[in-house]
């Protein structure tokens, strides 16, 4: 996601007190209202006015052996039918969000752009395991329309992030000021930086066909998950990235790309041969030191 241009004021009420109850999610200035909550508390949002409004949700659950977590887009007139079917049908979600208004400014082609966009969104960034059969069709809505629905979109991508939901951001590229760093796999290379949200692995980065036996489990899940989605693609005997894509961490975007147990702190290292380890050490030291008097 790209940082905001300025700060940013979220509210969040936590109903029970408690950060994993139900959670209801607003912005100053803006119209929208996100209620966020996990499965063993359905019965109770099910009692709020929001959920017998227009809106669209999302269902989210670790959802087996991917990897990654599982997502389900939906919308619905109003969410509450929708939410019902889903309940005991869908049986990977453990927690949901879904949004609508304070007003009634949302109207179904809205909630239906809503919809296709953030299906679109994980469909690209490949983060997540989606249960959507098939991409929706966006309806066709004006262009005062499709501009104020990108701005509500903006908004939720920022609650989303902020309950820890990320899977609908591709990294942004990196440019001339990035601090790349390199990782070589049996010859193979590769080129990553960090990024708020983790680590960042470059397209073209190049990782070994076949993990190696010791290689952590779920390393090898992920690797086989990358593979199912694209991520991967088979190239001269090899694997290779072909997009850039958002590792949770340097240690997780070694170990797959190594294909084995790895450090990612050791592992990745700059373009004179210091390891991130020891810059971001460096980094935590030079803060840590007293300013020098005015």
């Amino acid at each position: 996601m790209i940082r905001p241009q300025r700060a940013s004021s979220i509210t969040i009420l936590l109903l029970d007190g408690t950060p994993d109850g139900i959670k209801i999610v607003e912005i100053p200035n803006w119209n929208g209202k996100a209620v966020a909550f996990p499965k063993t508390r359905f019965a109770d949002v099910r009692g709020r006015k929001e959920f017998v409004k227009i809106g669209v949700y999302v269902l989210a659950g670790e959802g087996g052996a991917e990897a990654l977590p599982t997502i389900y887009v939906g919308e619905g007139d109003p969410v509450a039918g929708r939410l019902n079917s889903h309940f005991n049908a869908k049986k990977f979600w453990s927690t949901a969000v879904f949004f609508t208004t304070m007003d009634e400014s949302l109207n179904k082609a809205h909630v239906q752009y809503l919809e296709s966009r953030l299906i679109f969104m994980a469909r690209e960034a490949k983060r997540c395991i989606l249960d959507n059969g098939n991409v929706p069709q966006p309806p066709t809505l004006s262009e005062v329309d499709v501009a104020h629905m990108d701005l509500f979109l903006d908004r939720m991508l920022l609650i989303f992030g902020v309950l820890g939901i990320g899977v609908f951001h591709k990294p942004s590229a990196a440019t001339s000021s990035t601090e790349l760093f390199y990782l070589n796999a049996k010859g193979l290379k590769a080129v990553g930086w960090e990024v708020d949200a983790g680590f960042v692995v470059q397209a073209g980065s190049h990782s070994p066909r076949e993990h190696a036996p010791t290689a952590p489990e779920a390393t090898v899940r992920l690797r086989q998950t990358l593979i199912s989605q694209g991520v991967f693609v088979e190239e001269n005997g090899c694997w290779k990235m072909a997009l850039d894509y958002t590792f949770i961490s340097p240690a997780q975007a070694a170990q797959v790309l190594l294909a084995r147990s790895a450090n990612g702190r050791a592992e990745w290292k700059d373009a004179q041969g210091r390891t991130l380890g020891a810059i971001q050490d460096a980094r935590a030291a030079a803060l840590a030191r007293p300013a020098p008097d005015a």
